[in-house]
């Protein structure tokens, strides 16, 4: 089932994703795209004869993140009168969940509180066990090297190991729950379902408190040992401790001030927020150990609707790690192509996707022509972007380090390019095959920063004969695809240009910088590519407009997109930075803040209540749609802000 989150916490162990009203969704161990423990996860109340179930359409929901954390507060109001406060955020160091119930009344009432799981451990249903060790109170579901653990403070009181499956409903623990009372069971095997309870009885203006902690562990005694301390942490220091490690977290960050946006202080209030959101969002996307990044947190396992989100691609990747750099996170660059060292394939490109280890993941991207050649053009070009960043000894470690990588990385796209024009592959949108002016850009950003790689490791020959393939294929891309009605064809197969806009195309411009704005031909150039783009592709929700991927597409109703909307402004945003060289540009360089930041607004309004970034926008909802949250969206966003900022630096408000 599909289950698109509100909301994500976690730390360098755990990735839990939760909806609306704090049920939970998804819950990753030990690694942020594999395994997911849960079905359900979430709190009930038996009171007045019924079940309230938390995810229930009867209460009320408010949604938001701690200020510069990813604690998560949820408030719930029950038109009865009953409330519920739950604070949900991740241990420190130890993968556990901690979820902190605060129920209040302005009525008696006189019940059960439950709490709810379905777990698939390990993502296995059928052979699951669970237990209950009565004596410590702590309750457990395995699979292989996979335990799931629930202790509670105050210790729960009743409990059931039941079946869930609806042809042995009397030893259902959703069932066992209707009349406020459990049976107790102590353990079973198969497909299962659990549950723990606590008597209510609360006067009118009274409220109780209940911790839930939820672990992993890969052992039992581990497991033990773990719960049985976490119990007894007191859950203040441990909020404290969660709240002070991701302030530290952000305060590493560039500063961004947006001095130009003064004038208007709501918005700047939120750009600033956004930047912060982006920054948290992307810290639990990545995986510390491996330094990859995952997608999305996976919201379709079975690809359903698609081929799934919860795997890393290095192009979105190299975009995400170079966001980082910029916003003063080297670390995430030095440790990601670590990893694109190892991962690289024996012909010097890189696989569709990969697992967060490295391991090849699910694919259509097996074969030459269904590879993605853009994915290398990427990589390559980050690591030079990342080689510009560092400095003396550090620097010639780094290129001895990646030497290798450049060396096999260019050799393959100079396999591919023997043409000019790159042989036949899948497009990053993964739907088209032929030869297209995004990749035929990122095999050039690619190219030139091997080639700088190269000079810089004393390789005058493989520097010039890279250099050189660079500008052909830059050459060959203009002549054989820029159509006269002034923009890059969507694509070239089988002899045949096809004519579609495809917003991917300004990447010739932003960011792999195949065409400068310096040159004046060029210039033109991307003029003429934004109004193809904002003039073909716009769609007006949420009273600004946003760019979908391209015309006539139908890939869930044709939203549009962030990282495309994000992509324009960026552009938009790199072009009136260049023009600040001529002095009588004035008009032009407000004309171009005035829209990026009229998208990057629209790009806010389509977040969900707790400020993540999706993949989409619903078109007729203006709702967030899809991957949510998408860690390419996010360094979209960061990108553009960092670009906003160098405008506040000469105090530009004239110009908004």
């Amino acid at each position: 089932m599909i289950k698109q989150p509100n909301v994500i916490l976690g730390n360098d162990k755990i990735l839990v994703t939760m909806g609306k009203k704090g049920e939970i969704f998804g819950f990753f161990y030990p690694r942020r795209d594999y395994a997911q423990h849960v079905e359900e996860s979430l709190a009930c109340l038996q009171i007045d004869n019924r079940l309230i179930w938390t995810n229930n359409h009867e209460w009320y929901s408010t949604q938001h993140y701690l200020e510069d954390t990813n604690i998560v507060i949820t408030e719930l109001i029950h038109g009865t009168g009953i409330k519920l406060n739950i604070q949900d955020f991740a241990h420190q160091t130890a993968p556990v969940m901690v979820r902190k119930y605060t129920i209040s009344t302005e009525r008696d009432i006189n019940g059960t509180f439950f709490y709810y799981s379905n777990l698939c451990v390990g993502e296995m249903h059928k052979k699951n066990s669970a237990f209950c060790d009565s004596d410590v109170r702590l309750l457990a579901q395995y699979w292989q090297d996979n335990y799931i653990g629930i202790i509670a403070t105050p210790s729960f009181e009743q409990w059931q190991v039941g079946k869930a499956m609806d042809t042995i409903w009397w030893t259902n623990a959703r069932y066992d729950m209707e009349d406020g009372r459990l049976h107790n069971n102590k353990e079973d095997i198969g497909y299962l379902n659990t549950v723990v309870g606590w008597e209510l009885k609360l006067k009118a203006g009274q409220s109780r408190e209940i911790v839930i902690f939820i672990g992993a562990a890969p052992k039992r005694t581990q497991l033990y040992k773990m719960m049985l301390e976490i119990v007894h942490e007191p859950v203040a220091n441990m909020l404290e401790n969660s709240r002070q490690h991701w302030i530290n977290r952000l305060s590493r960050k560039n500063i961004v001030k947006l001095s130009f946006l003064d004038d208007m202080p709501e918005t700047k209030q939120q750009i600033i927020e956004a930047f912060n959101r982006c920054l948290l969002t992307l810290d639990l996307l990545n995986d510390p150990k491996h330094g990859s990044f995952v997608a999305a947190p996976e919201f379709d396992h079975d690809f359903e609707m698609c081929g799934g989100y919860g795997y890393c691609w290095n192009r979105d990747v190299a975009e995400v790690a170079i966001a980082l750099l910029n916003a003063g996170y080297p670390e995430y660059c030095e440790k990601f192509f670590d990893w694109c060292r190892r991962t690289q394939l024996s012909d010097g490109s890189w696989f569709q996707r990969y697992w967060l280890d490295g391991n090849t993941a699910p694919s259509w991207g097996n074969f030459d022509n269904s590879t993605q050649i853009d994915e290398t053009g990427a990589t390559l070009h980050a690591i030079y972007i990342f080689y510009k960043s560092l400095k003396g000894l550090e620097k010639a470690e780094f290129l001895e380090n990646m030497w290798i990588t450049v060396l096999t990385g260019a050799e393959y796209l100079m396999k591919r390019t023997i043409y000019g024009l790159h042989d036949s592959c899948l497009d990053l949108w993964e739907s088209y095959a032929g030869s297209f002016a995004y990749t035929s850009a990122a095999i050039f950003a690619g190219l030139k920063g091997a080639a700088s790689l190269a000079k810089a490791y004393s390789e005058p020959g493989l520097a010039s004969r890279w250099l050189e393939r660079a500008e052909f294929v830059k050459n060959t891309t203009i002549e054989k695809m820029w159509l006269e009605e002034g923009y890059f064809a969507k694509c070239l197969a089988d002899g045949k240009l096809d004519y579609t806009v495809d917003a991917s195309i300004i990447g010739t411009f932003t960011p792999f910088n195949m065409l400068s704005p310096d040159d004046p031909k060029e210039r033109k150039m991307i003029y003429s590519m934004i109004d193809y783009i904002v003039n073909r592709l716009s769609v007006k929700v949420n009273g600004y407009h946003g760019i979908k991927r391209y015309e006539n597409d139908r890939y869930i109703e044709g939203n549009p997109w962030i990282v495309t909307t994000l992509w324009l402004s960026k552009a938009m945003l790199t072009l009136a930075d260049s023009l600040r060289k001529e002095h009588d540009n004035e008009k032009d360089i407000s004309k171009l803040l005035q829209s990026s930041l009229n998208y990057i607004k629209w790009a806010l309004k389509g977040t969900t209540s707790t400020g993540m970034l999706p993949e989409q926008v619903d078109k007729h909802k203006g709702h967030p749609a899809w991957a949510i949250p998408l860690g390419w969206s996010c360094a979209l966003m960061i990108d553009n802000i960092l670009l906003l900022e160098t405008f506040s630096e000469e105090k530009g408000n004239e110009r908004i």
